[in-house]
């Protein structure tokens, strides 16, 4: 690793504006000496008569703890992003106003989806992609307003925020539930989809079929960059990718929760299944949230081991393509490539769960990281998931996309093989999670 990658890349980047968040967070509430929390709606009706527990918008807007909390939250991620973009080497007088206008939106989302009837069925993160989406496929997104549109960034800096809510003493009791559910069942669903793209289907575009397996089977956007990347894929062929999965991710995160819920599925079963299946590692996060609070750790936490495969089959990918596929490809593969494809928020993400599990809960105690989490970090989280979610609805034109579906057969490759491997997920949960044939681990939440 070169030394300026930890200053200069993305990954590193969003692993350090993680830990200083974390860290002021925890000095906030450890010392009391400021309030470093972030602003957040309260659920709302327009009026002083109505639902219990809505707070009427004019009480809200009122308040200057409201504005004093926005006005905090919009400069502590304004500047560290902007600081990120700069070590980039990328502009800042582009990023900033196209930040600040991408941040008016992202509050325009969280204030919608406050609205006491919307947010009773639809989380936020439906409305963030939904108003991102209705503006790129309608009046368009404007060239001015892409440089902020850092998908990437902001999901990962949330991830690494959230690794300080889950103990590691529940990572290491589900490990291996996890493995037996990501581990085992992602490999058979991407050589399923090989199989089925290249035999059945007949797509020729074998390096197209290799990425959109693995954004299918693993985590969306991550996995397809890592494995497109292996495979020497077209940036046309990623961009493909990247949006069905999307889609896709879209559907599920709203839906698989409404119907894990109707078919009586506790949280557990229903949290694992989520991480097995939905792509995207932040809309696995929301969707597990819809259920409960240990469906959204288990499903964070299936979704962050099966996460480690990224490396390991991009690896793989690129052997097989520079052997099989590709018969005049680069052959030299070796560990730095694995290195070079693992994501490195992942170890973000360990370590600030690490911080939490062995420093902070033994000095002070379970009510004292609660507060940390939920009075002050998981707000920040939030704001780094509706930026990102924003940013994917403004980064996708459906014009576009329909062009390059090859007559269907890439859309069909798509349904099919997460039909199979939602199948073989359920059947992976059932089996180590139902209690019929192991025990069920016991995880300690914090209330």
């Amino acid at each position: 690793m070169a030394k300026n990658d930890l200053l200069k890349k993305e990954d590193w980047l969003a692993v350090w504006i993680g830990f200083i968040i974390i860290a002021i967070g925890c000095l906030s509430v450890l010392t009391g000496w400021f309030d470093f929390s972030a602003m957040k709606f309260s659920t709302w009706v327009i009026g002083e008569e109505g639902v219990k527990k809505a707070v009427p918008l004019a009480e809200q807007f009122g308040q200057w703890i409201f504005w004093r909390k926005l006005i905090v939250t919009v400069l502590a991620l304004g500047i560290l992003f902007t600081i990120g973009i700069k070590l980039q080497g990328e502009s800042v007088k582009k990023f900033v106003p196209a930040f600040i206008v991408l941040f008016i939106i992202a509050i325009f989302v969280r204030f919608v989806s406050a609205e006491f009837t919307l947010n009773r069925y639809l989380e936020w993160a439906f409305w963030a992609l939904l108003i991102g989406l209705l503006i790129s496929n309608t009046v368009g997104t404007p060239e001015w307003l892409k440089p902020a549109i850092r998908t990437e960034f902001y999901i990962k800096t949330g991830l690494v925020i959230m690794g300080f809510s889950v103990l590691f003493s529940n990572i290491y009791k589900f490990a291996g539930y996890g493995l037996g559910i990501a581990w085992i069942v992602t490999p058979i669903v991407i050589i399923f989809m090989w199989w089925f793209g290249t035999k059945v289907l007949k797509i020729g575009n074998k390096p197209l079929v290799i990425t959109l397996a693995s954004a299918t089977s693993v985590c969306g956007t991550s996995a397809a960059i890592a494995t497109g990347a292996a495979a020497k894929a077209k940036k046309e062929d990623l961009s493909l990718a990247i949006s069905i999965s999307i889609i896709f991710t879209i559907l599920m995160m709203v839906f698989e929760p409404m119907i894990i819920r109707w078919a009586g599925m506790n949280q557990m079963m229903g949290g694992a299944l989520i991480g097995g299946t939905v792509d995207s590692t932040g809309a696995v996060v929301l969707a597990g949230n819809a259920l409960g609070p240990e469906a959204e750790q288990v499903a964070s936490m299936v979704k962050m081991i099966q996460n480690i495969l990224i490396g390991f089959i991009a690896f793989f990918v690129a052997v097989f393509f520079a052997l099989k596929v590709d018969k005049t490809g680069d052959k030299n593969v070796g560990a730095g490539e694995i290195w070079n494809r693992f994501p490195k928020f992942i170890i973000g993400f360990f370590v600030a769960s690490l911080v939490a599990s062995f420093i902070i809960l033994p000095l002070t105690d379970g009510a004292t990281v609660s507060a940390i989490n939920k009075g002050v970090l998981d707000q920040y989280k939030n704001w780094a998931f509706v930026l990102a979610f924003t940013s994917i609805g403004l980064d996708t034109n459906f014009k576009t996309l329909f062009k390059q579906m090859q007559d269907g057969k890439v859309l069909w490759l798509y349904i099919v093989g997460q039909l199979f491997n939602i199948a073989l997920t359920l059947f992976a949960v059932w089996f180590l999670l139902s209690g019929v044939v192991f025990d069920i681990p016991n995880l300690d939440l914090f209330k």
